[in-house]
């Protein structure tokens, strides 16, 4: 069969790709920018590419017509104001552009909205749901709530605050019950509905047997990690307070804290567990969603992370636009040095941000992420998705990779600090010298008076990194 899949390049639509390609089914993978779709070369002959915008409807003549079924795994993640109405335009363009295809069934992942009262987020979802289902193919709805994974933003999240406070105050909504997924589970319920007639035109609530606590949820974090935390729950704190809290203790945008908070309000518990039957699916419990996440993590095998998606403010960026670093009217500040082992400083620069660092003056990328985070920024709490492999469209810290060809030698990233300007940074690897090159172009005199404010400094970030990267 051939499955169209949306959101190819989103936290789920990785972990589905290979699944349904396991399966014997042909992907279509939709992405709106190819070079940031980085497949795994076992998978590349059981693909397809199309490059389609679901707001731009004339893209979405790239639809193969002979498409089978089709996974909606599109979700705003509230990088924008009027995100409902777009989340709602994307879905019935979806809708309309497949009217000109042969597909059967449509499996949509929602989440889980069974109170009366809902988020303006959960609400958006169920409005999507409501467009699909006036297609001529058959729908199937998946409402999941909190999901559990590497990588996950609700795992990320918990791992935030347990790994980094102590003891908590905390807003009331930490006493909400929900009902927590293993991101795995997710995945085997997407994968075993489709096609199955028992489920079509149908909607079901999926989770895990566990019904807890957001407050539950942190001291079980806390038991599988070895540590004691002390969590106190007070009345006082609006939901603004609390988006603050969640904005800087984590690594969440404010825009996606405000939506959490809304969210976090609402009970997410399953009607039932009829799909669990119908499809034969024991989900595990919340605490083997945890082991299972840092045994992926030990072993670094963390396929997908919802912050791959995440950028400063609202730059809707394609990999290509940056790819081509400007030279005129910019500022460049780069360093040469002789390389005595290729292949060691080669994994160096594979291996820096995240845990690792920058080699040098680590305090100095810590503060500037510190401010970052100040003005609305990423900061630096993004990291990085493998500790020793980087592929376009991966983050990196403040940094989004745009190129990575370890065996060329060149790696390029672009800035997602909030800054007057852009800003580059490269390795490369010339034979046997290491050129680095930084490059910002300013904008505006306020971006000219930036960079003559930080110049002192990178003369010492920058001398320092090249030299540890490059030394013996």
């Amino acid at each position: 069969m051939k499955i169209l899949l949306t959101g190819a390049t989103g936290y789920i639509g990785k972990r589905l790709l290979p699944a349904l390609v396991e399966q014997g089914h042909t992907v279509v993978c939709c992405v709106r920018d190819p070079e940031r779709f980085a497949p795994p070369k076992s998978l590349r002959t059981n693909i397809e590419i199309v490059v389609l915008d679901l707001l731009k409807e004339d893209t979405l003549v790239n639809i193969p017509q002979d498409i089978d079924g089709a996974f909606y795994l599109v979700h705003s993640m509230s990088s924008e104001k009027n995100y409902e109405e777009l989340e709602k335009q994307s879905a019935i363009n979806f809708r309309k552009a497949l009217e000109d295809t042969r597909v059967k069934h449509v499996v949509y992942l929602s989440g889980i909205v069974n109170e009366e009262k809902l988020s303006k987020h959960l609400a958006s979802r169920k409005a999507v749901e409501m467009e699909l289902a006036k297609g001529s193919y058959h729908l199937t709805t998946l409402r999941a709530g909190i999901i559990i994974g590497s990588g996950s933003a609700s795992f990320e999240i918990i791992r935030d605050l347990v790994e980094k406070l102590p003891f908590m105050v905390t807003p009331k909504w930490l006493l909400t019950r929900c009902q927590p997924i293993s991101v795995k589970d997710v995945i085997l319920f997407l994968k075993n509905t489709l096609f199955n007639p028992k489920t079509y035109d149908q909607d079901f609530d999926i989770g895990g047997p566990d019904i807890l606590t957001y407050r539950e949820m942190l001291l079980i974090f806390s038991d599988v990690r070895n540590l004691k935390r002390r969590i106190y729950v007070v009345p006082v704190m609006t939901p603004r307070l609390s988006s603050y809290w969640l904005y800087f203790v984590t690594s969440t945008s404010y825009r996606l804290a405000v939506a959490l908070v809304n969210s976090m309000k609402v009970e997410v518990i399953c009607r039932n567990d009829d799909l669990n039957k119908i499809l034969n699916i024991e989900p595990v419990g919340y605490e083997e969603s945890l082991r299972r996440a840092f045994r992926r993590i030990e072993s670094n095998e963390i396929i997908s992370s919802w912050k791959d998606a995440m950028v400063s403010g609202n730059l809707d960026m394609n990999i290509s636009d940056f790819i081509n670093v400007p030279r005129y009217g910019c500022f460049i500040d780069q360093r040469r040095r002789k390389v005595k082992s290729r292949t060691e400083t080669l994994n160096r620069i594979w291996s820096i941000g995240g845990t690792t660092g920058w080699y040098y003056g680590n305090w100095l990328w810590r503060f500037r992420g510190f401010i970052d985070k100040m003005v609305g920024g990423v900061g630096l709490r993004r990291g990085r998705t493998s500790l020793d492999s980087l592929n376009p469209g991966d983050t990196l810290d403040f940094w989004r990779v745009l190129y990575a060809n370890k065996e060329e030698g060149r790696l390029l990233l672009f800035a997602e600090m909030k800054l007057p300007g852009e800003a580059w940074l490269e390795f490369r690897l010339e034979e046997e010298e290491l050129v680095q090159t930084a490059t910002f172009r300013p904008v505006g005199i306020l971006g000219r008076l930036y960079w003559y404010a930080v110049n002192p400094f990178h003369g010492f970030i920058f001398t320092g990194m090249i030299d540890k990267i490059t030394e013996d």
